[in-house]
């Protein structure tokens, strides 16, 4: 028997769903800001970037920042222009 047969099956640790997970929370401009992460199956409608001013297309993934006193000004940022802003 190979070595990969001989291994007991893996058990995977229990975590939260990821749709419960708690959003992000950041201190900005207008005080605390909601982050939570958009998968690509969820993304159904094409975003401008404030980072980089590109379009985040249908399907793409990507982070929506809400600040809690302002949220009318929820913005769509690439994930890699929201780490580097």
């Amino acid at each position: 028997m190979s070595p990969q047969h001989k291994r007991g099956k893996r058990v995977r640790a229990k975590s939260t769903p990821r749709r419960q997970r708690p959003a992000t929370i950041w201190d900005g401009l207008y005080g605390h800001v909601n982050v939570r992460r958009v998968q690509p199956y969820e993304a159904r409608k094409e975003y401008v970037c404030p980072g980089c001013h590109r379009t985040i297309p249908v399907g793409m993934g990507h982070v929506v920042c809400v600040p809690s006193e302002a949220p009318d000004l929820r913005r769509h940022w690439h994930k890699g222009c929201w780490e580097r802003r």
